[in-house]
C-alpha cells in the first residue's frame, strides 16, 4: 500500500473511533453547559476535549493504526502534542463562535469539529502512529 493512499479499513476505523471520541467530547461539553452551568463555552469545551482526546488515543493506538511497535508513552507524547494544538484551535473556534459572536455553541462545536477532522487523520498517520515517526523517536 502506498503511503499516499490510505487503507480503506483503516479510514473506516478512524471515522468510527473519531465519532465515538466526538460523542464523548460533546457529552462532556453539554454536561458542563447544560447541567453544571459552566459560564464559558470555551472552558466547557476544554473539559470535553480532554476526555475526548483520551478516548481517541486509546482507540487509535489499539484499534485504528495497527502494526506499530512503539512504546505507548512515546506515542502518547506525540499524540498529546498534536491534539493539544488541535484542542487549542477547537477551543478558539468555539470561543470566537459562541462567546465572542454569541452564536449557539452546538453549531460552533460542529464547525470546530469539522476543522479538527480535516487535521487529525493526517497528523496521526504521519506524525504519531507511522513507522517513520517510530524511526525518528
Amino acid at each position: 500500500m502506498s503511503p499516499a493512499r490510505p487503507d480503506k479499513a483503516e479510514v473506516i476505523r478512524y471515522i468510527a473511533n473519531g465519532l465515538a471520541a466526538t460523542a464523548v467530547h460533546f457529552a462532556v461539553l453539554a454536561l458542563c453547559m447544560d447541567v453544571l452551568h459552566v459560564p464559558l463555552a470555551g472552558m466547557a469545551n476544554a473539559a470535553g476535549s480532554a476526555v475526548g482526546i483520551t478516548v481517541s488515543f486509546i482507540g487509535s493506538r489499539h484499534w485504528v493504526y495497527r502494526g506499530h511497535g512503539e512504546r505507548w508513552t512515546t506515542q502518547a507524547g506525540r499524540f498529546g502534542l498534536l491534539y493539544a494544538c488541535i484542542a487549542v484551535l477547537h477551543a478558539l473556534v468555539l470561543f470566537l463562535w459562541s462567546d465572542a459572536a454569541g452564536f449557539d455553541y452546538r453549531a460552533g462545536f460542529l464547525l470546530a469539529t469539522a476543522l479538527q477532522v480535516a487535521l487529525t487523520y493526517w497528523g496521526n498517520k504521519r506524525l504519531v502512529f507511522s513507522q517513520a515517526a517510530e524511526r525518528c523517536a
